[in-house]
């Protein structure tokens, strides 16, 4: 990293829908893009014809370079990760494996990962040590920002100056992206929404209507709040763009692959078909969010109902029904 943070040349991992979405975002804004992905034929694809399955009918311009190799990403001045949270730790490591220490790694990934309870930067402070880590949400979906619909979003790290950089160099007129130095917030709100956003669906999948769906998504967002201030998170960027505006996009959008997970489940589906195949990460969020909100004595309903539901320790109605059971009080 230079000493001017002159971020010209830009790593993007994650061959996947958003990956692509961010590399293109990237060139747009002017840099130049070396874009890695795991799967084979997804890069002779771009090479060949300047498109990918993952984003149809966008063509990828040609200041992105693909390639299968992370020793290829060597001159890339920062990296953009955006793989799956539960996926972080083992493409940060490899790549630790292949390219030195001190470039920012920032990750799109909005979620905890299971087997530890961390956060992303956290994950990629312990699997690529010497590298600063930064954390880019807020509510944009692939495909809006591939076809160069306006979209804003958060970029936070701890170092402010840094994130400001960063959002600087990857900014464009459709693609505007805020800086924080608050990436405990971000975090919290990209992983809480998912969350909040299969209960929407499934108030939505099992008929209660549009005013269940305001209600299930108002208290949720008292949760997360709750949540986000015992882990030191700030009210404003829970109030901003990471978090009460990815709420309200994944929770009333059938584009929400969480949303469309809950509507499936509300709908009657199991739980091993409701996801039709593609990632919701709010699935694997929901039981530790609820189990961290356990272990720090904070009353989290709804993410505990939607963590048994996907468990198998609760029927879809038998959790909504305990939900509206729940003892009239005061509202906070």
């Amino acid at each position: 990293m230079s000493a001017t943070m002159d971020f010209g040349t830009i790593g993007v991992l994650g061959g996947g829908a958003y990956g692509t979405a961010l590399a293109v975002a990237a060139a747009r804004a002017g840099r130049k893009v070396l874009f890695w992905a795991r799967d084979a034929e997804i890069v002779a694809a771009i090479d060949a014809t300047r498109r990918t399955p993952h984003l149809p009918g966008i063509a990828l311009p040609e200041a992105i370079a693909a390639t299968t190799s992370l020793n290829a990403l060597g001159e890339a001045d920062a990296l953009l990760v955006a793989v799956p949270t539960q996926s972080l730790r083992q493409v940060c490591e490899l790549s630790a494996q292949a390219l030195p220490a001190g470039r920012p790694v920032v990750s799109a990934a909005k979620g905890i990962e299971r087997a530890t309870g961390l956060f992303s930067t956290q994950v990629i402070a312990q699997a690529w040590p010497g590298s600063p880590p930064a954390i880019l949400s807020g509510p944009s979906f692939a495909d809006d920002i591939g076809r160069g619909l306006p979209t804003a979003v958060t970029l936070a790290a701890q170092d402010g100056n840094l994130a400001r950089a960063l959002a600087e160099a990857l900014s464009s007129p459709a693609f505007r992206i805020y800086h924080s130095g608050d990436p405990r917030g971000v975090e919290i709100g990209g992983a809480a929404k998912n969350v909040l956003a299969i209960a929407a669906g499934i108030a939505i999948g099992l008929g209660y209507g549009e005013s269940a769906r305001a209600a299930l998504v108002a208290r949720g967002f008292s949760e997360l709040r709750r949540f986000g201030a015992a882990f030191g998170a700030s009210s404003e960027t829970l109030m901003g763009l990471s978090g009460l505006g990815d709420v309200v996009l994944s929770c009333a959008s059938p584009q929400s692959r969480n949303f469309s997970f809950g509507l499936a489940l509300g709908q009657g589906r199991p739980v091993a078909e409701a996801s039709g195949g593609k990632l919701a990460e709010g699935a694997f969020t929901a039981s530790v969010l609820a189990e961290m909100a356990q272990a720090q004595g904070i009353e989290m309903p709804i993410a505990e109902a939607v963590a048994a539901i996907i468990a198998g320790r609760s029927g879809v109605r038998e959790a909504v029904t305990g939900l509206l059971a729940r003892p009239i009080r005061a509202e906070m």
